[in-house]
C-alpha cells in the first residue's frame, strides 16, 4: 500500500433509493459509480461512469420522484438488483471508495448484495466526505453535498441523480485534498481522511469472508466487530500488567484502526467506569448497520 493514494482506483459512488430506511424495506432504484483518473499534478484527467437503474420491486413514492425525477416507468424495464450485483461489485472492488454520508449508501448496497448471497467487496479504504468536510471546513453552514461543492467550486449538475452526485463527491475529495495538503502516501492519506481500511494483520481482527471485520481472538472470535462496538472500544484503552508497569494490551496499529473504525461506523458517545478495564463497562449506541441512519 506504500504508493500514492491517487494511483489506486478512485471510485466515488452514490445510490438513489425508495426511502431513507435500508433496514425497513426501502430499496435501491439507481446506482452510480464513477472512476476518477488523477494526473501527476493532482488534476482529474478522466472519469468513467457506471450508472444504471434498478427495479426495486415496489412503487417509488411521489416524494422520491419529486426529488430525483425517477419514476416507476423509468425502472419498469430495469433489472432487479440480483441481475446487476456482479456489476456493482466489479465497480467497487479493490478501490478507494468515496461517498458523501457513506454509511447510508454502503448500508443500502450491502443489504442488496446480501439478499443475493454476495458480500461487500474488499477495498483499499472507504472515505466519507461528509465528516471530512465538517472537519476541514468548520465555518461552512451546510455540509450537504451541493453546499460543499459550491464552496469548493466543484460543478454539480442534476443533483440527486446517482452518477452526477458521485462524480461531484469524488471531485470534492480531490479538491479538499489539494487545498488542505493531504499526504501522497496511501497509509498517511487514510489517516488524514480518517478513512476506514482493512484491519492491520496483527492476529486480533481480520476481514471476514463476508467482507467486513471480525474478531480473531477473545470471546467474540469469528463475530463481526459491528455487533460488539463496546468490545472494540475497550480494545483501544485496555491495559495489562507487565512487570511493575501497565501497558496497552493491544498493539498501537490495532488501537488506531479501531478508533478510526468507530469514528466512521459507530454512533454516540461511550460512558465508562474510569476505574474499570472491562469492556462491559463501556457502552456505545448501535452502529449504523444496526439502526436506521437519516440521510444528510
Amino acid at each position: 500500500m506504500n504508493r500514492r493514494w491517487t494511483r489506486h482506483r478512485l471510485v466515488a459512488f452514490d445510490t438513489e433509493t425508495t426511502g431513507l430506511n435500508a433496514f425497513d424495506g426501502d430499496r435501491v432504484i439507481e446506482f452510480g459509480g464513477v472512476e476518477l483518473i488523477v494526473g501527476a499534478g493532482g488534476e482529474v484527467e478522466d472519469v468513467r461512469h457506471h450508472q444504471f437503474f434498478v427495479n426495486p420491486g415496489i412503487p417509488i413514492p411521489r416524494e422520491v420522484t419529486r426529488i430525483t425525477n425517477i419514476t416507476d416507468d423509468d425502472v419498469a424495464d430495469a433489472p432487479p438488483f440480483e441481475h446487476v450485483a456482479d456489476r456493482v461489485i466489479k465497480v467497487l472492488n479493490n478501490a478507494i471508495l468515496i461517498a458523501h454520508n457513506l454509511a447510508f449508501d454502503r448500508n443500502f448496497l450491502r443489504l442488496e448484495l446480501e439478499r443475493t448471497g454476495r458480500s461487500w467487496p474488499v477495498n483499499v479504504a472507504e472515505v466519507d466526505t461528509l465528516p471530512l468536510s465538517q472537519r476541514l471546513m468548520p465555518k461552512q453552514r451546510s455540509h450537504r453535498l451541493e453546499a460543499v461543492c459550491e464552496t469548493l467550486g466543484v460543478p454539480l449538475d442534476n443533483a440527486h441523480r446517482a452518477s452526477h452526485d458521485a462524480e461531484a463527491c469524488g471531485r470534492a475529495l480531490i479538491e479538499l485534498a489539494r487545498r488542505h495538503g493531504a499526504p501522497d502516501d496511501t497509509r498517511a492519506f487514510i489517516e488524514w481522511a480518517d478513512a476506514v481500511s482493512p484491519p492491520p494483520e496483527t492476529g486480533h481482527v481480520t476481514m471476514g469472508r463476508h467482507g467486513f471485520p471480525e474478531f480473531v481472538v477473545g470471546e467474540f472470535a469469528g463475530e463481526p466487530v459491528e455487533r460488539h462496538p463496546d468490545h472494540l472500544e475497550w480494545m483501544t484503552f485496555a491495559l495489562e500488567r507487565r512487570g511493575d508497569r501497565w501497558h496497552p494490551r493491544f498493539p498501537e496499529s490495532v488501537r488506531t484502526w479501531a478508533r478510526r473504525w468507530l469514528r466512521a461506523c459507530a454512533a454516540g458517545r461511550g460512558r465508562t467506569n474510569p476505574r474499570s478495564q472491562g469492556y462491559a463497562d463501556w457502552t456505545l449506541e448501535p452502529s449504523p448497520w444496526t439502526r436506521s441512519e437519516r440521510r444528510i
